[in-house]
């Protein structure tokens, strides 16, 4: 039995004719729908299937060879197009836009100006919204969060409760997950992980394959290298740098202008400050504090409770 029908109501997009819909039967989805009621716009039946409570509405379009089945809904002035699929109790609306290869299913949502393309895959309760864009081979999943401006790419997933906002970049083969937030202008680079109650804000920036997790803070103007990590509830921010390999964790705290070397540990209750610069293998621990113009050399050691500061060079 068909629950609609295709109307003399036509318009025109992208040189396809596109026609009004009207329901045939109540359907009872995310919105309830009375017989007789019209609906958005289809450019064929193979796009809006006769089964289930899915539903296009207002002046949404659905068309190309995009599909809309299950108890999935298309609203307002929402654009579903070319091989995307939207299935389940999955819900488009307002302005937003799921192009591509695009699929959508379960209870996801995706509204406002927000921009799904590529192959990406939105599921479970997950929510797009503001002006975000998610492209390439994306997966958001579970209740993960995009909005504002943020821009999710390449292979990324943004998973469990994490949520990335503002004007927010998480690039190729990345992973924000489980309570993680990224926000500001921070970037989140290839492989990188920002994970477990973890922040990057600001405009920090975390390079190829680091970790940022546990309730470790990065931001500001802060970037933390490749295979880097910062972690438990340590805090890397001003103009700081932590290289390749590094490790800043505990407690530790690497601010201002300070340089944290190749393969470094900035750990414990340790901070390094102003311009102090931390060289390779070195170690800062325990409660120790370098700052100033203060200078730890290669495979040095500052710990217990000592300080390095002003122009003092440890060898």
């Amino acid at each position: 039995m068909k629950k609609y029908r295709l109307t003399d109501e036509t318009i025109n997009i992208d040189g396809k004719t596109l026609y009004r819909i009207q329901a045939l039967i109540d359907i009872s989805g995310i919105y309830k729908i009375s017989a007789g009621e019209m609906g958005g716009f289809i450019e064929k039946e193979e796009n809006l299937s006769h089964d289930g409570n899915a539903w296009v509405f207002g002046n949404a379009k659905v068309f190309g060879n995009a599909k809309v089945f299950g108890n999935a809904q298309v609203g307002y002035n929402a654009q579903v197009r070319d091989n995307a699929q939207v299935h389940e109790n999955a819900l488009v609306r307002d302005n937003a836009q799921v192009r591509g290869n695009v699929l959508v299913h379960d209870d996801a949502l995706i509204c406002e100006n927000a921009l799904v393309c590529g192959n990406a895959l939105i599921c479970d309760s997950a929510l797009i919204c503001g002006d975000a864009l998610v492209g390439g081979n994306a997966l958001i999943c579970d209740s993960a969060l995009i909005c504002g401006n943020a821009l999710v790419g390449g292979n990324a997933q943004v998973r469990d409760d994490a949520k990335v906002f503002g004007d927010a970049l998480v690039g190729s083969n990345a992973q924000v997950r489980d309570d993680a937030k990224v926000f500001g202008d921070a970037l989140v680079g290839s492989n990188a992980q920002v994970r477990d109650d973890a922040k990057v804000f600001g405009d920090a920036l975390v390079g190829s394959n680091a970790q940022v997790r546990d309730d470790a803070k990065v931001f500001g103007d802060a970037l933390v290298g490749s295979n880097a990590q910062v972690r438990d509830d340590a805090k890397v921010f001003g103009d700081a740098l932590v290289g390749s390999n590094a490790q800043v964790r505990d407690d530790a705290k690497v601010f201002g202008d300070a340089l944290v070397g190749s393969n470094a540990q900035v750990r414990d209750d340790a901070k390094v400050f102003g311009d102090a610069l931390v060289g390779s293998n070195a170690q800062v621990r325990d409660d120790a504090k370098v700052f100033g113009d203060a200078l730890v050399g290669s495979n040095a050691q500052v710990r217990d409770d000592a300080k390095v500061f002003g122009d003092a060079l440890v060898g």
